[in-house]
């Protein structure tokens, strides 16, 4: 079971030069799971997964696998390292597009805790949409429906 992280409180500005986590790529180089492990020993582990309807559409999925974390699906991790954590799936996101050039979509979600419900906030999608023009350029277009958003290349 994959599990979301996250802990953010402030975030202000977002650092550029933050060397992301090292990445064990899938086995095969098109594969569609990439792993890394934090400097807390927070394993993390990004998944693409194909539409049924459309392969070159994609979903995005990432969470830690770490047993403490099994059972808490949207589980926060607060182990401070949330600008690495986001800086290496950037990253990863980078290199599965290079080897899937012709995916012409992206979605990927951002599950609301019991307490962002409440305030009706989502501190997840805030903090994910803040590094999406890391990895998609003005040549896509980004669009938020509730808890998904989904990016989709102009043509």
């Amino acid at each position: 079971m994959l599990i979301f992280f996250l802990n953010i409180s402030v975030f202000k500005t977002l650092p550029n030069n933050i060397e992301p986590y090292q990445i064990i790529p899938p086995v095969i180089k098109s594969g569609t799971v990439y792993s890394f492990t934090t400097d807390s020993d927070v394993i993390y582990e990004v998944r693409f997964g194909r539409k049924q309807n459309n392969i070159l559409n994609a979903t995005i999925v990432f969470g830690v696998t770490n047993d403490e974390y099994d059972g808490e699906e949207y589980s926060l991790t607060n182990k401070g390292e949330v600008y690495k954590v986001m800086a290496t799936i950037v990253k990863i996101v980078q290199l599965y597009r290079m080897e899937h050039p012709n995916i012409n979509l992206f979605e990927y979600t951002g599950e609301q805790s019991d307490k962002e419900k409440i305030k009706n906030r989502n501190v997840r999608l805030a903090l994910y949409n803040r590094y999406i023009r890391r990895v998609f350029d003005n040549n896509w277009i980004v669009e938020t429906k509730e808890n998904k958003v989904i990016i989709r290349k102009i043509k």
